[in-house]
């Protein structure tokens, strides 16, 4: 349990009030660290109400949960996981992105077409982020509509805030996981039609309170001209009612960066392939991002784009560094993503070292080009605050999805909130000493508490 009742209330209140006591500690931008030692962390009705030294009066009938001695910190967010991958996660990992693609991936994501593998494998997945940090994910499920759907009732299940999206491909994958007829004709539009009733359906029905939808086009290789446009018009006909969000992947690898070129020669950049089709035009994000230009991150920075830095999986598949220096520096939004399998670990704590560790090698190894020879590396601050904060804050972009923005104990966030125990790591130590400590040490037996919108998960 995440504490001990040891203040009562005479009067009812909402079982969602509260404090945490603990010594806590949250980003309120990215180069701050805030902390506060033996300190009382408010949650008002799933919202934080802010960081006290001492309780304030007017909450004074609101119940305690004593973590004395233990880090009280955000819930942390994953921008990018593929869960029908962790099936086969630390395999392949000697092969680039697009024979993985065609060895590992699209083999086994055509087994969720059966509903049992699925739910099998769905389940190992969901237990996996639910005993670890991460409180919202951002998921790629299958282009099967009975599976996805299903991945979209576990998550709800498992009390975790996500964003799940059916998978849209028509062209340059196997004509077993290809959503086109006999004839070769597209289905794919109309099946994200009938998926989204079918979800919204659920919603009505009130059987989703922290799933939603998000739309998924695999990358533009995958997909035709008409399924882009088609993905375009969707988004623009929910965009009053609930702002559907995209997400997909841009510039992962240097073949598949010039194979967009070729497929698309009328666009002046990966990224512009997108632009042209629409598809930057509401709450979007991009996983990887590792071999943008100077115009690409412009435009990215002017349409608010969501980058999801994906560092591990980035070295497992030989796809490079993302600039991340440059594009914190451009005003480029940025979260981290685990990017399972590429990335063979759920948790965000790992992405955080890893961010940091691949920041150092790419100034290294260019330290002889000028051009960014100059680039800093990341701080703890910086990739704390990428794995809270910097993806928490996507889901204040959703209208009338119910979210806010996730990651902060900032007043009025949503209070998703994670507690560790790392005694076992010895020393008493600032916070700051201790957090880097978690980052590069814990694992899911440190966690002894979690939180999402103020309920208790673990």
């Amino acid at each position: 349990m995440p504490g001990r009742l040891i203040k009562a209330h005479n009067n009812p209140v909402d079982r969602n009030s509260f404090f945490l006591k603990g010594d806590i500690c949250w980003s309120s931008s990215p180069n701050s660290l805030e902390t506060a030692e033996d300190s009382f962390l408010l949650c008002l009705d799933g919202k934080s109400g802010g960081v006290f030294k001492d309780i304030p009066e007017q909450y004074a009938q609101l119940p305690v949960r004593d973590n004395t001695g233990l880090l009280v910190m955000p819930g942390l967010t994953d921008l990018h996981t593929h869960a029908p991958q962790f099936a086969f996660r630390g395999l392949g990992m000697d092969m680039e992105l697009l024979e993985w693609l065609d060895k590992n991936t699209f083999p086994e994501e055509a087994k969720y077409k059966d509903i049992e593998y699925a739910r099998q494998a769905y389940g190992r997945f969901v237990e996996d982020v639910k005993k670890g940090p991460n409180t919202r994910l951002c998921v790629f499920a299958t282009v099967h509509i009975p599976a996805s759907l299903l991945l979209a009732d576990m998550l709800e299940e498992s009390g975790l805030v996500s964003l799940v999206g059916k998978v849209s491909m028509d062209r340059n994958c196997p004509d077993f996981i290809s959503e086109t007829d006999a004839a070769g004709n597209s289905l794919a539009a109309g099946a994200v039609r009938e998926w989204l009733e079918a979800f919204f359906k659920r919603q009505k029905e009130g059987l989703y309170k922290n799933t939603a939808p998000i739309l998924t086009p695999r990358f533009v290789p995958s997909c035709t001209d008409e399924l882009m446009r088609s993905l375009a018009e969707i988004q623009r006909e929910f965009r009053d009612e609930l702002n559907l969000p995209l997400q997909s992947h841009l510039s992962e690898n240097k073949k598949e960066v010039e194979w967009v070129a070729e497929l698309n020669p009328g666009s002046e950049s990966y990224t512009g392939t997108y632009a042209d089709f629409g598809h930057l035009e509401g709450p979007a994000i991009m996983a990887h991002c590792v071999w943008p230009d100077d115009r690409e991150i412009e435009l990215l920075a002017k349409k608010g784009v969501y980058i999801a830095h994906c560092p591990q999986s980035n070295i497992n598949l030989s796809s490079g560094i993302a600039p991340v220096r440059r594009l914190m520096e451009k005003g480029v939004p940025l979260g981290l993503g685990s990017d399972v399998a590429g990335g063979a670990h759920t948790s965000i704590f790992r992405a955080m070292g890893d961010a940091i560790q691949v920041s150092k090698l790419r100034r290294f190894l260019a330290a002889e080009e000028k051009a960014i020879s100059q680039e800093k590396a990341l701080s703890l601050e910086e990739a704390f605050y990428l794995g809270t904060a910097g993806g928490g804050s996507f889901f204040a972009k959703l209208g009338n999805a119910g979210f806010g923005p996730a990651g902060s104990f900032e007043e009025g966030w949503d209070f998703d909130a994670l507690i560790i125990d790392d005694s076992s790591f010895g020393g008493r130590r600032n916070l700051k000493d201790r957090l880097e400590r978690i980052v590069y040490l814990s694992d899911d037996r440190h966690i002894v508490g979690k939180y999402v919108r103020g309920r208790t998960v673990v």
